[in-house]
């Protein structure tokens, strides 16, 4: 426990990760938005690291959840008993009930909100705030968002892809896609097993991703093939097979064109100005999702427009939620 008092604090509430930051301090917990339950008894077992592991590898009477499902909960007691592990491992048991600052993405609805809002307090919070995934990225990655400039910000986490250009402080235009990392993983697991009639699991798809996954499928040609062993569904059996970074690449290229085609769109919504404010910016891209390789190149090849990676992509959305907490004062006021 770090007992840190009734600090304010920021939470970005990821499908895939959950990662809080503490006014003062910064980024002090970085975890799997995963829950472990019994469900005989309804009992937590594990959260974070610890559940994340269980996947896959559960007895009949234990399940591994992630509570959180396109950017939205999906399951709202597992979500806020995780938030509660998450907000007391953070401040103590003792350390007093916080201001809480939440991360929504930017297409949610009122409901989606209040059902965050709602569950961050029942879980430990003296009072919660949401503030939406793209404005909260662009604060992180240091974006001039207060400016009468236009910037332009792609986020892609685990469940949604948030899109939105910002100026003078709010979004001008945006789109969520519920097309993210996720997916890819997705996209990938099928892949394999329609071409090598291997059956693997999320963590396996996620590692090929990870490790050589390609945006391009001309560049995928450069990078060295990997091993994974999965069940063979002809015999049943555990096999090995290589598998290339080309087909990798050929198996994530419709979410990747879904992305791009998001990009089009909100920037075909834009003004002229805030267009030209873009072209001459260019776009960043942060979260998960622009660790992916090439991938920079392929939207800026597809849009024309200079695109680059936000310094620490995985946290901008973190930081950006808990910048936001100097403001608290004008969001209690709301």
């Amino acid at each position: 426990m770090f007992g840190l008092g009734t600090k304010n604090i920021g939470i970005d509430l990821g499908t895939a990760n959950t990662i809080v930051y503490v006014d003062g301090k910064g980024i002090v917990l970085r975890e799997p938005s995963v829950v472990a339950k019994n469900t005989k008894s309804g009992e937590i077992v594990s959260v974070g690291e610890d559940a994340r592991a269980m996947i896959g590898r559960t007895p009949a009477s234990i399940v591994a959840i992630r509570p959180m499902k396109d950017g939205v909960i999906a399951d709202y007691d597992t979500t806020v008993a995780m938030m509660k592990y998450f907000i007391e491992k953070t401040v103590g048991r003792s350390g007093g009930k916080p201001y809480v600052m939440v991360c929504v993405p930017s297409g949610v609805t009122e409901v989606e909100k209040r059902a965050v809002i709602d569950a961050t307090r029942v879980a430990g919070a003296r009072d919660a705030y949401v503030i939406e995934e793209p404005f909260a990225a662009a604060i992180g990655a240091g974006l001039p968002v207060m400016d009468p400039t236009g910037s332009m910000v792609v986020d892609m986490g685990g469940g949604t892809t948030d899109v939105a250009t910002i100026s003078l402080g709010g979004i001008v235009s945006s789109r969520s896609i519920r097309v993210a990392g996720d997916k890819l993983d997705d996209a990938i697991a099928t892949y394999v097993r329609t071409n090598f009639n291997l059956l693997i699991g999320e963590r396996t798809a996620e590692k090929l991703k990870m490790d050589i996954g390609s945006a391009s499928v001309a560049e995928a040609e450069k990078i060295k093939g990997a091993t994974i062993r999965g069940r063979d569904l002809v015999t049943g059996l555990p096999k090995a097979v290589e598998v290339s970074a080309v087909d990798v690449a050929k198996a994530i290229q419709e979410p990747v064109q879904s992305v791009i085609t998001a990009i089009k769109e909100t920037l075909e919504e834009t003004s002229p100005e805030i267009a030209a404010d873009v072209i001459d910016h260019g776009i960043v891209l942060t979260g998960g999702g622009a660790l992916l390789k090439n991938l920079s190149e392929v939207i800026a090849d597809a849009t024309k427009v200079p695109v680059s990676i936000a310094n620490d992509p995985l946290d901008c959305v973190a930081t950006g939620t808990g910048e936001s907490l100097k403001s608290i004062d004008v969001m209690k006021k709301k």
